[in-house]
């Protein structure tokens, strides 16, 4: 049974990713602050630290593979037929950009925005959920998480 200081700083730690909202990297400053100040105080606080964590750097690792990914589609379906011979002349956006090319760029765009977006309403929800599970003393394992601290 852990002690309710316990909980609290367990709480504390999973809510602290919040953090993200007001200062930049907060969800990664603040719980890992937290973390290593307390994780030789309670297993229950190393435990719960260490999945905060990990779910962070894994949310940040798929942002960046999504980006990664986006960037470059994004770029050929913009490029892909343009004669750069045509720059110097005014006419060279009206007859280099068709709409099949809007909606091809119009469509990866919304795509990763729509993941992306997904991806921080689950984590919000996520983030909650484990604070509830924390209060009543039980471990959260987030899924999809790599395990990068153990």
């Amino acid at each position: 049974m852990e002690t309710t200081a316990n909980r609290n700083t367990a709480i504390l730690m999973q809510l602290s990713a919040y953090t993200q909202y007001f200062i930049p990297f907060g969800n990664f400053i603040f719980p890992t602050l937290i973390w290593s100040l307390k994780k030789q105080d309670s297993k229950f606080i190393d435990y719960n630290g260490k999945q905060i964590i990990n779910f962070q750097l894994s949310l940040f690792l798929y942002s960046l593979l999504l980006i990664v990914i986006a960037i470059p589609l994004l770029l050929y379906t913009t490029l892909s037929d343009v004669s750069f011979n045509t720059v110097n002349e005014f006419h060279f956006v009206h007859e280099q950009f068709s709409a099949e090319k809007i909606t091809g760029i119009a469509t990866i765009a919304i795509l990763a925005v729509l993941i992306l977006i997904a991806m921080k309403v689950l984590e919000f929800f996520l983030i909650m959920y484990a604070s509830v599970r924390n209060s009543n003393g039980e471990n959260y394992n987030y899924p999809l998480t790599i395990k990068f601290i153990k």
